[in-house]
């Protein structure tokens, strides 16, 4: 009788703590990490291992990411691939804004995490500095393993539901960096922060 005052009273707030709401979070959390839908921005040449990984060898189907959304109001994970000029960053935190919530970010490749090789002014130093990023994919361009590799990593930081906590009480990403699985020699990403 508890349980029925509590939802007249608060309506699904009432249900905050109830064995049926925790296996329905459970279930929400565990369908969103299968069912992301990736934005395309393939800035550089690691947007040609973003595509490779969406070919029939890698199968992203698996994942639930099989159709990269041409418009952002669709998607819900934005894969960053490569580097970002001063001129492209507003159209980068415009399409970001424009994305879906929750939304989720991962930065490929040594260029969109930390300027790369390119120290100067018409690069920005760290896609973090724009959008809060949640996985690093490190690599010059990483190969389809390791963004793989960030994908799985970053369903399991949503299946817990951590991202979203982090990013309502702080607004940034997990900024987790992941090896790299597709053989090349580590590569070091310095974060900007």
């Amino acid at each position: 009788m508890g349980i029925i005052k509590d939802v007249k009273d608060n309506g699904m707030g009432g249900l905050e703590y109830n064995f049926l709401t925790a296996k329905i979070e459970d279930l929400v959390s565990w369908s969103r990490a299968r069912s992301l839908w990736p934005a395309t921005f393939g800035l550089a040449c690691c947007a040609i291992e973003m595509m490779a990984t969406g070919g029939s060898h890698y199968d992203l189907a698996r994942f639930g990411m099989e159709t990269f959304r041409a418009s952002p109001r669709q998607a819900d994970v934005m894969i960053v691939a490569g580097r970002v000029s001063q001129k492209m960053a507003p159209a980068l935190r415009q399409i970001y804004d424009q994305m879906m919530e929750p939304k989720w970010v991962i930065s490929m490749g040594v260029c969109a995490s930390s300027g790369g090789m390119f120290n100067n002014y018409a690069l920005v130093q760290g896609v973090d500095q724009i959008v809060p990023v949640d996985v690093y994919a490190p690599g010059c361009p990483p190969g389809p393993e390791t963004l793989l590799h960030a994908i799985v990593t970053l369903h399991k930081q949503i299946e817990t539901g951590e991202l979203v906590k982090r990013r309502e009480a702080t607004g940034a990403g997990a900024g987790i960096v992941v090896e790299q699985r597709d053989g090349q020699s580590d590569t070091q990403i310095v974060l900007s922060r």
